[in-house]
């Protein structure tokens, strides 16, 4: 899926993640967020541009698996098969953190570049869940896993680096060692 960008990134999560707060804040777009299953259903996409990078970032809809069961999940697991996204961005709510994780789990199954942004952990810590990133990262197989408040900005830069980064290491895994 490459329209005259340098990567693109799915965001992918379950209903009421962040994933649309996380999609406005990288792309400054203003798409409303809902508090109802089911508010995005199409696929949304916006561009940001960072460290000389134009990035196109897909909005996926929430959805709690990839059974393929719902519309949500058809278009969601439609677009992780078939859009090959340069790594899919995982919003995970830090306070539903086990619900969460069926998600996750179920993606990286589909061998995806994954990055997990652990999100609303200013109110899973008012809740009295304290969170090991580096723990959590390891029991997913070293996915790197990002703190943050996305509806403060908080760790949206954090997030933009890591994508960086991830996709990077990435690239340089998959290309082959010159014949000599």
């Amino acid at each position: 899926m490459r329209r005259n960008t340098d990567l693109t990134i799915a965001l992918a999560g379950n209903p009421n993640a962040g994933k649309t707060t996380v999609f406005n804040r990288l792309t400054g777009s203003r798409q409303h967020t809902g508090n109802w299953p089911g508010k995005t259903i199409e696929r949304k996409s916006g561009r940001y541009k960072h460290a000389g990078m134009l990035i196109e970032v897909v909005d996926l809809p929430g959805t709690y698996s990839l059974a393929a069961y719902s519309e949500e999940e058809i278009v969601a697991r439609d677009f992780l098969l078939e859009g090959q996204p340069d790594v899919v961005v995982v919003v995970v709510d830090a306070s539903n953190l086990e619900r969460n994780l069926y998600l996750v789990v179920q993606i990286l199954e589909l061998q995806l570049p994954v990055l997990v942004a652990l999100n609303m952990t200013d109110m899973a810590e008012t809740i009295g869940f304290e969170i090991d990133t580096d723990n959590l990262s390891d029991g997913l197989g070293g996915v790197p896993v990002i703190r943050m408040v996305a509806a403060r900005g908080r760790g949206i830069e954090e997030l933009k680096e890591a994508i960086l980064l991830y996709t990077k290491q990435q690239s340089k895994e998959r290309t082959p060692d010159p014949i000599v």
